[in-house]
Order: C-alpha cells, then sequence, then structure tokens
C-alpha cells in the first residue's frame, strides 16, 4: 500500500528554548525566512505524502495560519509585478498538502500524541516527522523510511550514530544488518547508562507505521517515574516480536528544541541559501577575525 499519510506531533511546551517559546510555537522559530515546521511538511510533500495530521495543543493556533491562505496579504503581493515571485512562495505553502488539525489536551508525552492520530490513520500505514527534528538533504528522510517499509512490511525508526557521550539523552539499539542502511532491531534501552549502550544508533526524530502500533500502545505500561507510556517502550515490544527495522538515514538532523540546534540550522541553512548565501559567508568570515 502506497502510503500517503503522515503525522506530526506539535503539542510539545518547548521548554528548552524559553523564553522565545513562551510567545511563539517553537515549530514556528525560523531557520531563516521558514518556520521549522514548513520543513517538516516539505520534507512529507517531497516524500510522496498528501494528508497530513498536526497534533497541537492551546496556543498553537498561529501553525493553522501559516498553513492556510492569507488574503489580505496575499492581495498586497499579488497586486504589485515586483513582489511576484514573493507572493508565489507564500501561496504556495498553503498547498503543499491537505493539512488536519486535533488537539493534545495534556502534553502527556509522544505515545499518547499519537493516540490522538488513530481515526486519521484508518487503518493505513503513516509516516510519523516529530517536532522537533528538521533534517535537510538530498533524500527526504521519511522517503528513506517508507521504501524500507514497503520492501519489508515492517515498522520503520529512523537512526543516526549519536556521539557516545550524547547517546544517554536518547536510546540504544540493538541491532544487526539486513542491507546498505536497513537494520533489523532486536532490542531498545531508553536513556542508556554506559554499560547499557548496545550501539550508537539512536532514533531520531522519523517512523513509518503500522497502524497495529496503536494497539502496541495501549498494551504498554506507563513508565513508574513519570507516570507516561513511552513510545519507545511499545517499540521494544515489536523488536522483541521480530516487528521492527531501522533505517540510517541521510541528511543533516537539526534539533529545533534546543538552542544550539536552533543556531546550527540557521547558520548552515544561510550559507546555502540562494539569496543571502554568499554575504553570509562573507559576514562569517569577517566575524571570526574578531575572536
Amino acid at each position: 500500500m502506497k502510503i500517503t499519510k503522515a503525522v506530526i506531533p506539535a503539542a510539545g511546551l518547548g521548554t528548552r528554548v524559553l523564553p522565545a517559546s513562551k510567545a511563539v510555537p517553537k515549530e514556528m522559530l525560523n531557520i531563516v525566512d521558514k518556520p521549522a515546521i514548513q520543513y517538516l511538511v516539505e520534507e512529507a510533500a517531497a516524500a510522496g505524502i498528501t494528508d497530513i495530521l498536526i497534533i497541537t495543543n492551546r496556543g498553537k493556533e498561529v501553525i493553522e495560519n501559516h498553513f492556510d491562505y492569507s488574503f489580505e496579504l496575499e492581495a498586497g503581493l499579488r497586486g504589485n509585478p515586483a513582489k511576484k515571485e514573493i507572493y508565489d512562495e507564500v501561496h504556495a505553502v498553503a498547498d503543499l498538502a491537505n493539512i488536519y488539525y486535533v488537539r493534545q489536551k495534556e502534553t502527556n508525552g509522544l505515545a499518547h500524541a499519537l493516540l490522538k492520530a488513530e481515526a486519521f490513520a484508518a487503518g493505513e500505514p503513516f509516516a510519523v516527522l516529530y517536532g522537533d527534528d528538521i533534517i535537510i538533504g538530498e533524500d527526504p528522510a521519511a522517503a528513506q523510511l517508507i521504501r524500507a517499509y514497503e520492501k519489508y512490511g515492517k515498522c520503520t525508526v529512523g537512526v543516526n550514530e549519536c556521539p557516545r557521550e550524547e547517546i544517554h539523552k536518547y536510546c540504544s539499539l540493538d541491532v544487526t544488518p539486513l542491507e546498505d542502511r536497513v537494520m533489523t532491531v532486536h532490542r531498545i534501552i531508553e536513556k542508556p547508562t554506559d554499560d547499557e549502550i548496545m550501539s550508537l544508533f539512536a532514533i531520531l526524530g522519523r517512523n513509518v507505521l503500522s497502524p497495529e502500533i496503536f494497539d502496541y500502545i495501549r498494551a504498554t505500561p506507563p513508565n513508574p517515574k513519570s507516570g507516561e507510556v513511552y513510545l519507545t517502550d511499545a517499540f521494544n515490544t515489536m523488536a522483541a516480536e521480530g516487528k521492527l527495522t531501522a533505517v540510517n538515514f541521510t541528511g543533516k538532523r537539526y534539533d529545533m528544541g534546543d538552542k544550539f540546534g536552533i543556531m546550527e540550522a540557521n547558520c548552515e541553512v544561510a550559507i546555502n541559501h540562494p539569496q543571502i548565501g554568499e554575504k553570509f559567508k562573507a559576514y562569517l568570515k569577517e566575524l571570526v577575525k574578531t575572536f
């Protein structure tokens, strides 16, 4: 079955990037001239996705407005021949995909958010693009996972290798190779200690899931410390049953829930930006001379 649906969980509070996220949802923080969430929608569309569900919560109506037509703004741009390129770009944002919204009324983790997508999935497989993780590359990361899902028919997680000193912030996977960048997952340990590290591969920002994920989430007990159901625990059960693959995706990942990640994304995208790239590179060269 061709995968045409995607879910973007965007209900997080953005506490790591306060105070900016007090007034602006972290998903709407800019990378140069586009909000972060637009990169996710563009990636999904480039991977063949036509229908996207964005899971939000109170205070994030600005996300809905961004992916809608803005008649007053567009009317002003449309009437000015010198602004045609800007008009085309602004207008196209609303036509990237069919976008739907549902609210996660309490912030209770990623697994809880995904349960809100069950009716949207309607028994079909779907991609998940985490709201914090922007991945920029020639081959959309979501497309890489979709190809693996279509070939092996198993839920698929996107992974990259992390530095050993950072793996404890994520999870560690026990994997064996299947082909090229695709692996079978046997076990997952969330936030491992040094002696629990099985590999430096961690799940980062992308999944392609079958509808059975909802039953696995419901069958997963809450973590005794946080009270949340962890999605990685549901994945771990699937892995133990031989139902999980991983793709070591290509592309550069930026953590938009982290202040350094936001600055890294802005600098590296600006360097390659067709309008300001050369000027920005020259600026950086002069700037570093002052340190």
